[in-house]
Order: C-alpha cells, then structure tokens, then sequence
C-alpha cells in the first residue's frame, strides 16, 4: 500500500530531503561503517582471541599443575583455575561464533533493503498503475527511511558486540567499566544531548521523546562535570601532600624510626577487633578510655597506635611503652572471658586475669549461656583489652608525661591564670624541675588534674628551695584533702593502718640519704620483719572488706611507699599533713614488731642492697 507508518516517512523524508541520492548516500556510509569497519574489525578481533585463547591454553594448564606440584596452590585452587581457564576458552569461542551472526545481520540488512527499493517501485509501477518517477519517490523514501531505523539498532549491536570482544581485561565487571568511561567523558554527553534536543525540532519528528532524553543527558553531564572537578581537586590535594612527604629526608625518616609513646600490638587474628565492617569497636573504645583517663589523671595520654604484629601467637596482644613490651595477654577470637567462682563447671583450661590476678576462664562465644546461668562475670575481648591497656597506663603514667607535655600543661595555666604562670617563671623553676614533681605525683598515683594549685604551690615553694622531693611533698601537703577523698569510701571513711611508736621510731633512726634518695638503713633479717609485718596487716585489713592506707610521719612516707612499692605491698602511704578535714579516720590496725628489741642485728644493709 506504500504505507510505512509515520516514523518511517517521516524519517525517510527528513534524511532524503526531497533527494534520492542523498538519502542513499548517508545510508550507504552507514552501512559501510557497520559492515566494513565495525563488524568487520569485531569479527577479526573474536577470531584472532579465540585462537590465542586456544594456542595458549595448554600452556595455562602446565602452570597450574606446576604451582599444585609446588605446594603453591591447595586442590580447590588449581580446579577453580581450570575452570577459569576453561571458561575464558569457551568465550572467545562463543564471541567468534558471535560475531558471524552480527556480520550476517548487516548483510541481510543491505540485501533487504535493495529488496524492498526494487520490489517497491515494481509494486508501484504493475500493481498501484504509478509513474515511474513517482514510485520511485515514494518507496525510495520508505525505503531509505526503513533502513536506517532498521541499521540504527543494528548499528549499537555492532558496537555492544565490538566492545565486548575487544575490552581488555579488568579489575571490574564490563558494566561497571562501561559507566565510569561513560562518566568520564560529559563533553561528549553534552554534546550528544544538544544534538538530541536539535532533533526534535526537525518537522515531522516527535517533539517530547527528543527533548526528555536530550535534557536528560545535558543535565547528566553537567552533573558528571562537577564530580570529576571534584575528584580531581582531591588528586590534586593528595599529589601535594605526597610531594611533601619525601621518603628519604632526615626529618621524616626520625618520625619512622622514633618509638611510639603508647602501642596496642594485636595478632593477625585479631585485626577484626579494629574493623567497624565486621562489627569491631577497640579503636572507638580506646578513645573513649583516652578520654576517661585524662579526666582521672590530668594526663593527655597519647595517641595508642595500634597495628598488627605477625610474630604474636594466635589471640594474644601486646602492650608497648615507647617501643618496649610490658604486658601481653590473651583474647582469643570467638571466645569471652568468664570470671566466677564456680570456673570447674565451665569448659576449658583456668588461666589468670593479666589485670587482677583472678582466676578465669576463656570459653566460645556460643557457651554464652552455659556461664550465665551462674553468678559469673562475663567480658568480650574489647574489654579485656582496655581494661588491662588502662592499668597499664595508670601503672606507668609518669613515664608518658614528656616535656612537651609539661609544656602544653603549663600554656593552659596561662590561659585561666597568666598571673600564676608568671610567678612560675620568676621562681627561675626550669621545666625539667616542673617534670619531675608532676611524674612523682603521678607516680604516687596522685592525679594532676588540679594543674593550677600544683604551679601556684611550685612557684610559691621554689623560692626557699628547689629539691624535687621537698616540691613533691609540699604539692602533696596542698592536695591532701583531695588524695585522702580519692583514698576514702563513698561515706567518707578513711580506712587505716599506723605504725607501732617503737617500730615508728625504729625506722626514723634509720633514715640514710643515699644516691636514689632517703632509704631505711636496717639489717637484713629486720628489713624482712618490717616487710613481712606489713604485708600481713595489709592482707588481714583487705580480707575485711578494705582498702587500706597507711598513715604515718612525714618524715617516712617516700622512704615507706618506695619500700612498699618495691615489695609490691598495694597500698597507698599518706602522711598525717595531707589528711583531709572532711574525712573520718578509722583506724583498721597497728604494724607492730613484737620481738624488735631481741633481734640479733647483722652487718648493716641499706634498703638498696636488700
């Protein structure tokens, strides 16, 4: 009948133009373009590939029994290869094949299109009783415009088939290759949507299909734009910051080789405690205990850099202290560790809690209910970590205050109270000086948090003299309502032990200034005494239900709480000077030598020597 549809005439008429040749010719560059130079080049490419696949398979096959030969590869690795293998070869195979089908496709294009410009005009001239001029413009028109709506989809299986047989191999998926180069390349895109947008003012064309997808495209590629302009501000920040970062200056290389103040080391097993993708919260929690500390110590703790270490055993840690080990422990992955009284009801081995000495437990995540059906404490592995890391660094606080951070202590003062700095300063007290009374404090496990009374009283006290330990004590003396709250109970109560007057009186005699400061000078069998008399009165007063502090002279508390802490007697020596008026002595016991007088004393021995 001559009758196409409207896409097709007008299409064809748009195209020929009033024509023929016209309309020919840009059909036949199309044509050629898909015929000649795309399928063509596909189909070469399909079959050059397939043949190299082949050629080369026998080849990739002796590898893979060379590697599992080896011990390279396990069994369940060379078959998946093989399959590998195998699967690349029946690609290219099937893409050869492909590609014949895709060749076949635009000769049957050209051969219809000849078909229907003959048979048309042959219809129109015997059948239809048309001229020969005016069949040959209707179907000529209906014809070309047929083609090329027919050869525009051919023509992109062209392309999709050509970029499929020539993409080289990739990290990603061909989808995802295809969008990023896509993306890449918004000029072109917004190009492509002006042109679209032109086309559906052409007469005859539809209007609203050309515009939606033309502005579509537009809009995409402005979008497209402002994110690789993006992107490469970001590549070019981090070029920069890489250009700086020379590997080989001095400055750089001292970062690398100079120790951490404070490190976490973790088996390899362990890295799933630091990735919040599986659910891991040890970095967010040692934050968190940062935080805790320096509101209980006064201490900026420094940043805890955590890593891994492939030379720990399956589920340990360890905690380093500039660049040296002092404590390791274990938390096994999968498992939670139980604290009960009832531990022979549980499964596995009884090992000791690193932090408190106890008697626990490391049993499997799935025996969770097995040990909650007793009186028993349970704790995940981020807990156990942090809670020993933290009397880690309570243990070793005065070893993490540097210089520089006496410093930025001391430039905080000065933004609250510059006058109390100033004095600082006209004391002539040198920083170092400053250092040390703030490292014995902390040693003595004396928070700094009140950093503004510590300077005013150095600043005040430096005048008369300079000795670290007469500072120390007099910071002390000002702190003391605070210490003895710290050492008190929630009502108050200050539980103590005193010394016996003899035994008091015994050690006062026995002070000796040596190198490393005032020690006791007694006897080796005394100086044993004295231990053993204080141990077991500490022990006795804890088995009540108490913490006890031991109360003495001034005169013997460093001596006192450098021999308790060398014999490793946990309890806390407070001098009668630093006690509070706000809490309420209760006297626990009394440290008595019954035999003192009847010893037999031996060849002296200062406390240094014992």
């Amino acid at each position: 009948t001559g009758s196409a549809g409207g896409v097709i005439e007008a299409f064809g008429s748009f195209v020929v133009g009033g024509s023929l040749v016209v309309g020919l010719v840009v059909f036949m560059i199309l044509v050629v373009i898909q015929f000649v130079v795309i399928t063509n080049g596909a189909a070469r490419v399909a079959e050059v590939g397939a043949r190299f696949t082949l050629d080369a398979m026998p080849g990739k096959q002796m590898a893979i029994d060379a590697d599992l030969g080896a011990g390279l590869i396990d069994e369940e690795t060379a078959r998946r290869r093989r399959e590998e293998v195998a699967q690349e070869a029946d690609f290219y195979g099937a893409m050869d094949g492909a590609s014949k089908f895709v060749k076949g496709d635009a000769v049957a294009g050209v051969i219809i299109t000849l078909v229907n410009l003959l048979g048309g005009m042959v219809i129109g001239v015997v059948e239809r009783g048309l001229g020969f001029g005016q069949a040959v413009d209707v179907y000529s028109t209906l014809t070309v415009g047929d083609g090329l709506v027919s050869q525009i989809p051919a023509l992109l299986i062209s392309i999709a088939s050509g970029i499929i047989v020539t993409r080289a191999a990739g990290g990603s998926d061909l989808g995802s290759d295809i969008v990023d180069q896509f993306a890449a390349q918004y000029q072109a895109m917004q190009y492509g949507g002006t042109a679209v947008i032109l086309l559906g003012f052409a007469p005859g064309l539809p209007f609203v299909p050309f515009v939606v997808v033309g502005g579509s495209m537009v809009l995409l590629s402005r979008r497209l734009r402002n994110r690789a302009e993006a992107a490469t501000t970001i590549a070019a920040a981090g070029t920069a910051a890489e250009a700086v970062i020379d590997p080989d200056d001095p400055t750089q290389l001292a970062a690398e080789i100079r120790p951490e103040p404070l490190g976490l080391e973790l088996a390899v097993d362990m890295v799933d405690l630091v990735d919040r993708n599986a659910g891991g919260d040890l970095l967010d929690r040692v934050r968190a205990l940062r935080r805790k500390l320096a509101l209980e110590l006064g201490l900026i703790i420094p940043a805890v850099h955590t890593r891994d270490n492939m030379e720990l055993a399956s589920g340990e840690y360890a905690i380093m202290l500039h660049g040296v080990e002092m404590a390791r422990g274990r938390a096994p992955s999968g498992h939670l560790l139980v604290i009960s009284e009832r531990l022979d009801e549980l499964p596995g081995p009884i090992e000791t809690e690193p932090v408190f000495g106890l008697p626990c437990k490391w049993i499997r995540s799935e025996q969770r209910m097995l040990a909650e059906t007793g009186e028993s404490t349970i704790i995940d592995r981020a807990s156990v970590i942090t809670t020993h890391l933290a009397e880690i660094v309570r243990t070793n606080a005065a070893d993490l205050l540097s210089r520089q951070e006496t410093k930025e202590l001391i430039e905080l003062v000065r933004q609250t109270d510059p006058a109390v700095v100033e004095e600082l300063h006209n004391s002539d007290l040198t920083m170092a000086e400053v250092q040390r009374v703030l490292q014995e404090l902390l040693s003595e496990s004396v928070p700094i948090r009140d950093i503004v009374r510590i300077v005013d009283v150095l600043s005040e006290r430096a005048r008369i003299a300079r000795d670290v330990p007469f500072l120390t004590d007099a910071v002390r003396a000002a702190l003391g309502p605070s210490i003895s709250a710290s050492n008190s109970t929630a009502d108050g109560v200050l539980p103590v032990v005193t010394l016996d007057p003899v035994l008091e009186h015994r050690l006062a005699t026995s002070l000796r200034v040596g190198n490393s400061g005032v020690d006791f000078q007694l006897e080796p069998n005394e100086l044993q005494a004295v231990i053993q008399a204080f141990r077991q009165k500490v022990t006795e007063v804890e088995h009540r239900g108490h913490s006890p502090v031991v109360l003495t002279a001034s005169s013997l508390r460093r001596p006192l709480h450098r021999l308790l802490a060398l014999t490793e007697i946990n309890a806390p020596v407070l001098a009668m000077d630093e006690l509070g008026p706000q809490v309420r002595v209760e006297t626990q016991g009394l440290i008595t030598l019954p035999a003192l007088e009847r010893m037999n004393y031996e060849p002296a021995a200062s406390l240094h020597g014992a």
